[in-house]
């Protein structure tokens, strides 16, 4: 019955004009951001609450009042254009911008516990020592056990769980720069809006679901928070989307350069990455030819990236980026949301190495199960195969965040962004309006390009003209 009508307020939504949907999302922001700020324990994340929830309320009542005035002249085309970018724009500014700089400000006046995640200060660290010619994966044996060098607390901030390339976000802390222009957090930013905004460009279609790409990258709280307080995963997210338009784009040598780059930062990129290999050729009249190009991409950045320092020091590497994540290192790590995998080790810890050996190997032979049946053949599918894969496993994974759901909620959306994009791979667009979890190991596929565009669909906030 909930599933009912959870599907109910999806096409509900979806029926809505895009300042409708505007006022909805704007609307559930300002709940979420009020909540995080009476509510949440964190408080960094509370300073966030209490610092969006009134640019959210603003953005919430500016289109509710266009969406009411459509049928009058401030309906026009233009006058709804302008209105929503101006909503936009003081979300952005409001609910991402300001709080992020506040938030660094504050760190670098003293108590920067308070102002910032670990993960800021982890690539950070990595990158100031990858930029004195050091190696950020550390570690030493002692009584028989690998362990990080304890010369700080807390202990998990001295593992770097990351892969080379993220480094690149802390190299400018290790340039004497003020503290506060050393901040990765603000790198994450311009990176992510950059990289995300260059994606849509080279999209070249306009319309309804690029502004959602945009809102949820950088200003509904799904982009808005991780980007105020840490943000380490927007950019991987945001090469994540270049990928999957250069595959739209019938590009497989940028495509693989672009995933190459989000595999060298973090290993949640690599399953798209793996799944565009068998993509690649789908899309292409020489299938073979077209997944080496693709593969050729991908190598030529995380070889030289990821390999010499996985030689130079192999145990260093795999106690970092493989054992501390899982949980098998012994240090406890700061990413244990309540979800059901980290539920069930923590009330059966004995179990914990079983139980991930399990999951990759259940987990791996129903993946490879369904990429035989039904393997993606575009874009818009890979988005939505990945998006499901990646959902299951961090609801499953031992230790997990609440915060790595942006990676599935922005798959489903750039699905619904490829499948109703006019570039050459759209050929059977996407998953249609009924498809649900059992329809995804099933291969149920319906074509997004079937659903009708409203007029106001067409009212966009970020448009170029459309040429092949």
């Amino acid at each position: 019955m909930s599933r009912v009508s959870a599907w109910r307020g999806v096409r509900w939504l979806r029926s809505l004009p895009p300042v409708g949907r505007d006022a909805v999302l704007y609307g559930c922001s300002t709940g979420f951001a009020l909540v995080t700020a009476l509510v949440v324990s964190i408080p960094l994340y509370r300073q966030w609450g209490q610092l969006a929830v009134v640019p959210y309320a603003v953005g919430t009542l500016t289109v509710t009042f266009l969406w009411w005035g459509r049928s009058g002249r401030a309906g026009s085309p233009q006058v709804l254009r302008a209105g929503r970018i101006a909503a936009l724009l003081i979300v952005l500014f409001g609910a991402t911008v300001m709080p992020l700089t506040l938030e660094v400000v504050w760190r670098s006046e003293g108590q920067p516990a308070l102002h910032t995640q670990p993960e800021v200060v982890v690539v950070e660290r990595a990158g100031s020592l990858a930029a004195t010619g050091h190696d950020p994966y550390r570690l030493i044996d002692r009584h028989g056990h690998i362990l990080i060098h304890q010369d700080a607390l807390p202990v998990y901030e001295l593992y770097y769980p990351y892969l080379p390339g993220m480094a690149v976000f802390g190299l400018v802390s290790g340039t004497g720069v003020p503290e506060a222009l050393a901040d990765a957090r603000i790198e994450f930013l311009l990176f992510t809006a950059g990289v995300s905004l260059a994606a849509l460009w080279w999209l070249g279609t306009s319309g309804d679901a690029r502004t959602r790409v945009v809102q949820a990258l950088l200003v509904l709280p799904s982009g808005a928070l991780p980007l105020a307080t840490g943000g380490d995963d927007l950019p991987v997210a945001a090469m994540m989307l270049l990928g999957l338009v250069a595959l739209q784009r019938r590009r497989p040598f940028w495509a693989g350069l672009a995933l190459g780059v989000a595999s060298s930062f973090k290993f949640t990129a690599w399953p798209l990455a793996l799944f565009a290999l068998v993509e690649a050729g789908a899309v292409a009249d020489r299938a073979v030819r077209a997944r080496l190009t693709y593969l050729a991409g991908v190598l030529v950045v995380v070889v030289p990236t990821v390999v010499p320092f996985a030689l130079h020091n192999p145990a260093a590497f795999v106690d970092n980026v493989v054992r501390f994540p899982l949980g098998l290192a012994g240090v406890a790590s700061p990413a244990a949301s309540a979800l059901p995998g980290h539920e069930f080790v923590a009330f059966f810890p004995q179990l914990h190495q079983a139980y991930v050996v399990a999951l990759v190997l259940m987990g791996g032979a129903a993946l490879l199960w369904r990429l035989v049946k039904r393997p993606p053949r575009t874009p818009a599918q890979l988005a939505w195969l990945t998006g499901w894969v990646m959902l299951i496993a961090i609801l499953l994974a031992p230790a997990t965040r609440v915060g790595y759901l942006l990676y599935p909620i922005n798959l489903f959306l750039w699905t619904w962004l490829l499948g109703r994009s006019s570039s050459p791979a759209t050929s059977g667009g996407g998953p249609g309006s009924s498809t649900g979890p059992a329809q995804f190991w099933s291969g149920s596929w319906k074509s997004s390009s079937e659903n009708g565009v409203s007029p106001d669909d067409r009212v966009g906030l970020v448009t170029r003209p459309t040429s092949q």
